[in-house]
């Protein structure tokens, strides 16, 4: 029950600032948030610790908690992409993980390629095929595309072998898993998309590194129209 209390105050709170609710530069206190919330000062300690971890919030002597500035936040724990997402800012939050993914993504697919082991190589020429099948079966907005569209860029990302880009599949799940909910998964895949899936992957399986970089930039301008137009 107390971790069920904690866990709203912190999702609560996390949502109002993201929100902009609660403004940047806004000030609070623990004792202020104890009468809001009717929670005790404990709860409300470890749900400010959460925030201040995120860097939604800082400490200040004397002032109480204040809210900081938003280029400040962890923008890209899940977390807070998840609470930006709900929030009126969501189409500034999907653009911006749009953004983020046609810059990474066909530079990790041109890692891959020189980088992936042989069963990360077979593995995404396999998710490639099943999503190719999915989609000609106008499956694109089912459950199972999504999951194979996630474990095909997760993986993608794995054999990149680059940390910082392994460190961005949370990011990137999050937005593929964005546009499932809100609805921006046609049954129908845009054309090119599953070819350029299928292409990308067979580039990677025969180490062929320019030409992965080139289908997973198609594959990612397709997706951004896609969903621009959406």
């Amino acid at each position: 029950m107390a971790n069920a209390v904690h866990r709203g105050v912190v999702d609560d709170l996390g949502r109002r600032i993201t929100a902009g609710t609660v403004a940047p530069g806004a000030v609070f206190t623990v004792a202020r948030l104890e009468a809001d919330y009717q929670v005790s000062r404990t709860v409300v300690r470890e749900a400010v610790r959460v925030l201040e971890s995120l860097r939604l919030v800082e400490s200040r002597r004397r002032v109480g908690l204040r809210v900081r500035p938003r280029d400040e936040w962890c923008a890209l724990d899940p977390q807070v992409i998840t609470w930006s997402l709900e929030g009126p800012f969501r189409q500034r939050q999907l653009a911006a993980l749009m953004e983020l993914r046609v810059a990474i993504e066909p530079v990790a697919a041109e890692l891959a390629a020189t980088r992936a082991s042989t069963a990360q190589r077979a593995e995404l020429n396999r998710l490639a095929e099943q999503l190719r099948f999915l989609g000609e079966q106008s499956k694109g907005n089912d459950p199972e595309f999504l999951a194979a569209d996630l474990a095909f860029h997760d993986t993608l990302l794995l054999a990149s072998g680059n940390p910082m880009f392994i460190a961005l599949r949370g990011p990137i799940g999050e937005l593929l898993c964005a546009r499932a909910s809100f609805g921006l998964h046609p049954a129908v895949p845009e054309e090119g998309t599953l070819e350029e899936h299928v292409a990308t992957a067979e580039a990677i399986g025969q180490g062929a590194a320019a030409e992965a970089r080139a289908h997973s930039a198609r594959h990612m301008g397709i997706v951004r129209r896609e969903v621009e137009h959406a």
